[in-house]
């Protein structure tokens, strides 16, 4: 390449620098385009979780109420309450609106994609990595649409 091409980039490049707002005006600039939470308003986004939490302590005290011997399969009953009871009261705290709450679950998903991920790995039919691909995008969108909503449960109240 010749010169006057590479410092032709490096123009373009400078002027759109100069052109866009420093990072902590873009910040402001998009806290300040996010509207608060209303009364009673839950996104979509917020009620799927909410309907996934209560879904899974279902599932997990259905399974572990139906399968015999659960200690040799590596349960316990006392453990899968645990961990029901911990759903429940993600669901709970997300209908009523809590950031903790939202942050968990996210916490959850994110544990849940990167697991996803690595037995995408080792999948060794088409339908089982298909599965996970399905797994790894919804949780992938799910995260995704619960940001905005963390951005708006703390969203300051315009007067």
């Amino acid at each position: 390449m010749s010169p006057t091409v590479s410092g032709d980039h490096r123009e373009a490049g400078e002027r759109t620098r100069r052109e866009r707002p420093p990072r902590s005006e873009r910040d402001r600039l998009a806290r300040e385009a996010l509207s608060p939470l209303g009364a009673d308003e839950r996104p979509v986004s917020l009620r799927i979780a909410i309907a996934v939490c209560v879904v899974l302590a279902i599932g997990v005290l259905a399974g572990a109420a139906s399968v015999h011997d659960l200690s040799r399969h590596g349960g316990s009953l006392p453990g899968a309450a645990a961990i029901a009871i911990l759903l429940a009261a993600l669901a709970s705290g997300m209908y009523r609106r809590r950031y903790w709450a939202v942050l968990w679950f996210e916490a959850l998903l994110a544990f849940q994609i990167i697991v996803t991920s690595l037995a995408l790995v080792v999948a060794s039919t088409v339908i089982a990595a298909l599965v996970c691909a399905a797994g790894i995008g919804l949780g992938g969108w799910l995260f995704w649409k619960l940001i905005r909503v963390m951005g708006r449960m703390q969203a300051p109240e315009r007067r």
